[in-house]
């Protein structure tokens, strides 16, 4: 496995991982690299330095991946706090809420709920941006 930082036409950068170096060349030949951020099939890559990993550097990722972990859970608890607060919670009925407020452009008003795959394909389908955030528990 080899992994490259990718970076399209836009300089939006990302990894990515490939079997061997000669995968990277098929995909992008047969345009099946995009850039995650804004679609770009112009990509072009750097290779990254490989880690070598000994007691002392694993540890260390070890306690470093954890205290990063904690300072995201940390981050995201403080969105969903501030969407409790900031936005009415309409539960399963999100599609149609959500409905509601886009077709009635003087209705507007801060909402969240759950939605099935289903119904976000179809809101989507509509033209309805949805965002999607993870909602951290507040016990663990």
């Amino acid at each position: 496995m080899i992994k490259y930082i990718l970076e399209c036409k836009k300089q939006h950068k990302f990894e990515s991982w490939f079997s061997n170096s000669n995968e990277y060349e098929k995909l992008k030949k047969r345009k099946l690299l995009k850039c995650i951020f804004c679609n770009s099939y112009s990509i072009k890559k750097s290779i990254m330095s490989p880690k070598v990993l000994n007691s002392s550097f694993k540890n260390n990722y070890e306690i470093n991946s954890l205290k990063e972990i904690k300072k995201v859970k940390k981050e995201l608890l403080k969105l969903r706090k501030y969407v409790e607060k900031n936005f009415k919670f309409v539960g399963d009925s999100f599609a149609k809420e959500v409905r509601e407020i886009y077709y009635d452009k003087k209705n507007k008003k801060n909402i969240y709920g759950s939605t099935t795959k289903k119904e976000r394909e179809e809101l989507e389908g509509e033209g309805i941006d949805l965002n999607t955030i993870p909602w951290v528990d507040k016990e663990n």
